[in-house]
């Protein structure tokens, strides 16, 4: 049964290959394995494989293959291997769904499609140039990959449904820690808790009154007659939007910020908003469709920039809140965060990071090698317990802002135990658990389902074995 739990990682392939997402360089590198064979050349298309009721075509795989290709992969036959297992997979998953009854709504897919083709748009450098890689326009090719990106959605919520009622027990989590070979258990690398109280430069009335006056400027422009899109790809601050004309597809009231949410849900469909400000700088927008809580909307941002004496100002205010906790010992810093911080993922938290590669435990401890360079330098030289002097600070996007940083814990680089790491032991069982029941799940599936794999994907090590035809097994066993 072990060999089919290559199918549990299909469903990640799924999502790489067939999601168009960031580009699946993992994938890639995974395939270690001989190509397979390239087939007859002027095969125009034929069935790649029966599962079941349904069929896969070579088309399909190769629908896949050009997107795997469009996100600036290098060419490599190999991949049709994971992609056929994905859609392999993907076919069972989305048949038992029909069974369970389990499925998603029309506008959740359109969502996904359009989300989908904005980061192929990106990475491929415009429209223009992914139609011309695709060789069809992108209304053509939305209408051919919906069926697949519905039937994925339905196949991701069907394992969900698999997985949902899973669970591990304390006893659990210790029988999954003593099966481990104590010369195999890991190693955690050093880990701190840290906290931080920021302090974000903010702009005054006179200071941000230019860039006002810029996105009005724009925002009457629009208003006789120029052309949105090209206004805001020529002019709009937005790096994830400019590009495609400020289009920021479908979307849910919840993925905005209310400032901006406000505006997108009042208005009817054409309408453009007068300019309005966020946390993000000068917007106005227009509404393109509404679909129930769904909205379809294009935006052009002018974002303020930070001044000197707008920092000269947050260093002052920095400097006072540092000076009072170091002369009010038992000044709490989780109650000074919640009142000084400007950092709103963090003030509500106690000021206490997360770890940003573990956000679904929502873990406080986070490995030293992952923490921003500059936080880990300055933790370095602190005591536990201790606070830092106020220090600016610089983000990945640019942002600046001073921080006063305190370290709650240490802990040094050492092997897996029970009472340090119980809540990451407890997440690898839930996921030795999950991964289990998704391979014994697909191993019952495969058995009780006709699959004909084509002579040409049959030396494709990830699909050996997985051929069955139930009525010549039954007959087999029959005296």
């Amino acid at each position: 049964m072990r060999k089919f739990g290559v199918a549990i990682l299909s469903l990640i392939f799924i999502i790489s290959i067939a999601g168009a997402q960031t580009a699946p360089a993992p994938v890639a590198k995974a395939d270690t394995t001989p190509p397979a064979p390239r087939g007859p050349v002027h095969t125009l298309d034929k069935i790649a494989c029966v599962v079941g009721s349904s069929i896969i075509l070579q088309s399909d795989i190769e629908l896949q293959y050009s997107l795997y290709l469009s996100n600036g992969n290098p060419p490599n036959p190999g991949i049709k291997c994971y992609i056929l297992q994905s859609l392999l997979t993907q076919k069972l998953l989305a048949q038992q769904a029909v069974i369970d009854s389990v499925s998603v709504k029309d506008d959740e897919v359109d969502n996904e499609v359009d989300r989908r083709m904005r980061g192929s748009i990106q990475r491929a450098g415009g429209q223009d140039k992914l139609e011309q890689f695709l060789g069809r326009s992108i209304i053509q090719y939305k209408d051919e990959i919906r069926p697949d990106i519905k039937e994925s959605m339905i196949a991701n919520k069907m394992r969900g449904h698999i997985t949902e009622k899973i669970g591990v027990t304390p006893l659990d989590v210790e029988k999954y820690y003593n099966r481990i070979p104590k010369d195999s258990l890991p190693t955690f690398n050093k880990e701190v808790e840290v906290g931080q109280i920021s302090f974000s430069p903010k702009l005054n009335k006179e200071e941000k009154q230019a860039y006002k006056e810029k996105a009005e400027e724009l925002w009457n422009r629009v208003k006789k007659g120029e052309d949105f899109a090209t206004l805001a790809r020529l002019y709009s601050e937005d790096t994830g939007s400019a590009s495609d004309g400020g289009d920021l597809g479908f979307a849910d009231r919840n993925t905005f910020v209310k400032e901006f949410a406000a505006w997108a849900f009042k208005l009817k469909a054409g309408e453009i908003s007068p300019v309005f400000e966020s946390d993000f700088g000068y917007h106005f927008l227009q509404v393109i469709e509404r679909r129930g809580e769904q909205v379809h909307v294009r935006h052009i941002l002018v974002i303020p920039k930070i001044t000197q004496p707008s920092l000269d100002r947050a260093k002052a205010k920095a400097d006072s809140v540092y000076g009072l906790m170091v002369k009010i010992k038992d000044v709490n810093f989780s109650n000074a965060a919640a009142f000084y911080s400007d950092d709103k993922e963090t003030k509500y938290n106690g000021g206490m990071m997360l770890n940003a590669e573990n956000v679904e435990t929502r873990t406080t401890y986070i490995p030293t090698d992952k923490l921003d360079p500059q936080v880990a330098l300055t933790v370095d030289t602190m005591k536990i317990g201790g606070i830092s002097k106020p220090q600016l600070f610089t983000d990945q996007g640019g942002k600046k802002s001073y921080k006063i940083l305190y370290l709650k814990s240490s802990t040094d680089a050492h092997k897996a135990n029970l009472k340090q790491d119980f809540p990451k032991i407890k997440e690898q069982a839930m996921q030795d658990k999950i991964n289990r029941t998704v391979s014994e799940w697909f191993e019952k599936r495969r058995k009780e389902t006709f699959i004909k794999i084509d002579p040409e994907y049959q030396s494709c090590p990830q699909l050996t074995g997985w051929e069955n035809d139930p009525m010549t097994a039954q007959l087999k066993t029959k005296p």
